[in-house]
């Protein structure tokens, strides 16, 4: 909920409380008579006023006047205080005239839409006798302040530039933190984020850990400084060009291309493909309102994609093949916890490891939890597909994670949910590790170009591989990614999952396979089932390899 709101809705309570008129109204607080407290005059009986209700079209445009009126001046201090949040304004208002050398700044406001002012932005950047134009667009919000009933700026660092994200985020300009980068991929084909809109925030990554080991020299520019450790400055002007080094990558244009196609079509979407022989990153995308790179950094729920672990544990700890038998009931409890299949799926008791899979049955793997011991799971992802080790794939990355859960959690990991934690990129090496039955540790910049050592793991036997195999086929052949997966040619498998979030009525949709030497997953928060979102994105990336 918006600041604004929660403004509207704190005044409204209070209105009734006190007894006072409807929405947008006034309330009215006894002055305390003779103690000099209350806000009102000592001694009166004079009533102090304190608006609520949303700001009238004058109080937008008013407000919205003077702080413009006082960011041109560079009083970030006066501006500051006619904002919401003036003890994080201030910093970055400040920032914007000193730490930044912008000056000149000229405001243009548009037309108010209810509460909101649109304006554009002229101004000039200069520093060590180099000067550029700077010009952009933005908007605020002006809402009822929560205890003072003033019309204020509603304060996000957007106000001062759309691409200002986080609250504790400042301006800067200087010499470039790092040496501008040219990155190329497999092939020697530029990768710019501009073209690739999704490289964006890991072309800037790859620019501040590998920038000065790349053969560039740094450059004058306006950038946004990070508060986030880690975390790479974003270039928001030139004012004079730096020397780019080369920098060679793992990706394939051509599959991001296709990788950054198949997101835009469903929204919070994030895939990574990898290269099963080498565990090369060929593609990664993402398509998020928050512009955070889930596709290597996420840490949700991979729901029944997590399968593909599950059986190879079930497999190489001797409790069934996939042949073997794994029926499917209705509903199986496990530690007085119930869990369901999908609605619809019919329950089938002679029921073999492969259907079971192929169907994506929960039942049937819920059925083994109080066979399996509490860390096989945790076992066998660590020490066969290499989760939850110390990933060095060249830039920041959440490996997964498969706590040694007890209790229904045990139950719950079997089937990708409890406090299993996954991404697309974790996923998308699993399944390079069912089909070759090596762990590759997936990289985007060669290991050769800092001497990075890779995570090891010892994978898995060639009998578990092939089992795998023929379940996965099974699954992208007449199982439930067969419509996603049909006209796919070569050797191919799948792995569909939805996975519950608490509170949310919709699944995340997961989705996962291979075809050759390629493996894509993919995750859509809030997408259903594996087939609705994340399958054609994958689909889509596994045609393009």
């Amino acid at each position: 909920m918006r600041k604004g709101a929660k403004a509207v809705i704190v005044g409204s309570v209070f209105t009734v409380m006190v007894g006072g008129a409807g929405y947008g109204a006034f309330n009215i607080v006894n002055a305390l008579n003779g103690s000099g407290g209350g806000g009102g005059t000592a001694g009166s009986s004079e009533p102090a006023v304190v608006k609520t209700g949303p700001p009238s079209g004058s109080e937008v445009k008013d407000t919205s006047t003077k702080f413009f009126a006082a960011w041109e001046k560079g009083q970030a201090a006066a501006a500051a205080q006619l904002t919401d949040n003036a003890a994080k304004a201030e910093p970055l208002l400040t920032s914007y005239g000193e730490a930044a050398h912008i000056t000149g700044v000229k405001i243009t406001p548009g037309a108010a839409v209810g509460d909101s002012v649109p304006f554009s932005v002229r101004a000039t950047v200069s520093y060590g006798g180099k000067s550029k134009p700077l010009a952009y667009k933005s908007e605020l919000t002006v809402v009822r302040g929560v205890t003072t009933g003033k019309a204020l700026v509603d304060w996000e660092p957007s106000v001062v530039h759309p691409e200002l994200k986080s609250m504790d985020d400042t301006l800067v300009t200087g010499a470039s933190s790092a040496p501008p980068i040219e990155a190329v991929d497999r092939d020697g084909n530029v990768l710019t984020k501009e073209k690739y809109p999704s490289l964006g925030p890991i072309l800037d990554q790859l620019r501040a850990k590998y920038g000065d080991k790349a053969g560039g020299t740094a450059g004058v520019e306006l950038a946004i400084r990070h508060a986030t450790p880690d975390t790479a400055d974003t270039p928001l002007l030139t004012l004079a060009e730096g020397k780019a080094g080369k920098l060679p990558t793992t990706l394939s244009a051509g599959v991001q291309a296709a990788a950054e196609k198949a997101v835009t079509k469903y929204a919070q979407s994030s895939v990574v493909a990898v290269k099963p022989s080498t565990g090369e990153v060929l593609a990664v995308a993402n398509n998020r309102t928050d512009g955070f790179n889930a596709a290597f950094l996420g840490e949700v729920a991979p729901g029944s994609t997590m399968k593909i672990i599950s059986s190879a544990t079930l497999i190489d700890n001797g409790l069934t093949t996939a042949s073997g038998p794994a029926p499917c009931p209705s509903s199986a409890v496990s530690e007085s916890q119930t869990f369901q299949n999908i609605k619809g799926m019919k329950p089938n008791e002679n029921a073999t490891l492969s259907e079971s899979f192929a169907r994506s049955c929960n039942t049937a793997f819920v059925k083994f939890a109080d066979e399996v011991k509490v860390d096989s799971l945790t076992n066998e992802a660590r020490d066969r597909f290499g989760i939850g080790l110390d990933w060095q794939t060249g830039i920041p990355s959440f490996d997964g994670s498969v706590p040694a859960a007890g209790g229904p959690d045990t139950a719950a990991g079997l089937i990708g949910q409890g406090k299993v934690q996954m991404n697309p990129l974790n996923m998308a090496s699993v399944t390079a590790t069912a089909m070759t039955g090596a762990f590759r540790q997936p990289v985007i910049v060669p290991l050769s170009l800092d001497d990075r050592t890779p995570a090891k793991a010892s994978g898995l036997s060639s009998g578990t591989v092939q089992q795998l195999r023929s379940m996965m086929n099974r699954t992208a052949t007449s199982g439930t990614a067969a419509e996603v997966m049909a006209g796919l040619k070569g050797r191919i498998g799948a792995k569909t999952g939805s996975a519950e979030v608490d509170g949310k009525a919709t699944s995340d949709s997961w989705f996962t396979g291979y075809r050759n030497d390629i493996a894509a997953a993919a995750m859509t928060q809030g997408g259903g089932h594996g087939v609705d979102a994340s399958g054609p994105i994958v689909a889509q990336v596994l045609r393009a390899g």
